[in-house]
């Protein structure tokens, strides 16, 4: 090995022990909530929809989340796939108001107040 290769490599061993790459940022305990809360978002903008309440009145709760928090890219990524696979959940599955859909509702609706109750309560200023 030439004298310049020892030296690249003393460098790169050297660089990687001193400037260690940045720490990722430790996860709020807070984030699965609203993680959930942004898939419950996707279901309720869903289901109210299809049974009668059309609007985006959920979609702009969503928005409203995502101002709020501000998340850097990947997260912002996370919360939408979050919302998105709540709507496919059931996009997939109903294609007209029943009993279930209407319970779901009930039942979404009960777990989101829950969580912003909780999340506000617990974490907010």
């Amino acid at each position: 090995m030439g004298r310049a290769s020892l030296f690249f490599v003393a460098f790169v061993a050297f660089s990687t022990t001193a400037f260690p790459p940045p720490a990722r940022a430790a996860e709020a305990p807070f984030e699965p909530s609203l993680v959930r809360l942004a898939e419950i978002l996707g279901s309720l903008h869903f289901l109210r929809n299809l049974c009668g309440e059309p609007g985006e009145q959920w979609r702009g709760e969503m928005e409203k989340l995502l101002l709020a928090e501000n998340p850097d890219p990947a997260r912002r990524a996370k919360f939408i796939a979050s919302f998105n696979r709540g709507y496919r959940a059931y996009a997939g599955t109903y294609t007209s108001c029943t009993a279930s859909a209407t319970e779901a509702i009930r039942r979404y609706m009960k777990e989101g107040e829950e969580l912003t109750r909780e999340v506000a309560g617990r974490y907010g200023n």
